[in-house]
């Protein structure tokens, strides 16, 4: 059973290689993007406190993130296996995130880390045109990833389970790298 972490700045490529390696391996992605938006559109109570939080452009409270991922990961189509993106995004959320695979049982293969310069992530942010992929709002969210991302790397690296794969190549030779250093699983 195959379950990964996709770790990696703005316009690192992360969302890319996600699906491709669902697709691959035929199992499930798991967006927190897909999860909020979800949940806000069921109206429960859970989705309503998210929604909150959604409309003001905060983050949504750890606590509250980690009951979404207990209510995703129990899905059906999760059993078969699952890859990770945007989330878990603090070393808290990482620890917390272990500490409910344990109660479900299950355990991640890999935290897959898409490594690109900051010159790399502002171009392909830039390139996709999205309404807060402006070069301000962009280099607040590059200094935000690399204060929150190191913590989440040395927790992976202590766990002997963090892979560094570099993101400035093509698609496909990202893709044929993780699947290298993946070789395991």
């Amino acid at each position: 059973m195959v379950r990964l972490i996709m770790l990696g700045g703005p316009g690192s490529g992360k969302g890319t290689q996600a699906l491709k390696i669902a697709q691959d391996l035929d199992i499930t992605i798991i967006s927190t993007g897909n999860i909020l938006r979800s949940a806000i559109i069921s109206d429960d109570d859970l989705g309503k406190k998210a929604k909150e939080y959604v409309e003001k452009g905060e983050l949504v409270p750890d606590r509250m993130m980690i009951e979404f991922m207990r209510k995703r990961l129990l899905q059906d189509d999760a059993a078969k296996g699952w890859v990770l993106e945007g989330y878990p995004r603090t070393a808290f959320q990482a620890e917390e995130l272990d500490f409910l695979l344990d109660d479900l049982d299950q355990k991640i293969n890999y935290a897959i880390y898409l490594n690109v310069s900051e010159e790399t992530m502002i171009q392909r942010s830039l390139s996709r045109g999205n309404i807060d992929d402006k070069l301000d709002i962009l280099q607040k969210r590059i200094e935000l990833f690399k204060q929150r991302t190191t913590p989440i790397l040395e927790y992976y690296e202590y766990k002997h389970n963090l892979i560094t794969v570099s993101g400035e190549n093509s698609i496909e030779q990202i893709e044929q790298e993780i699947f290298n250093k993946t070789k395991t699983i």
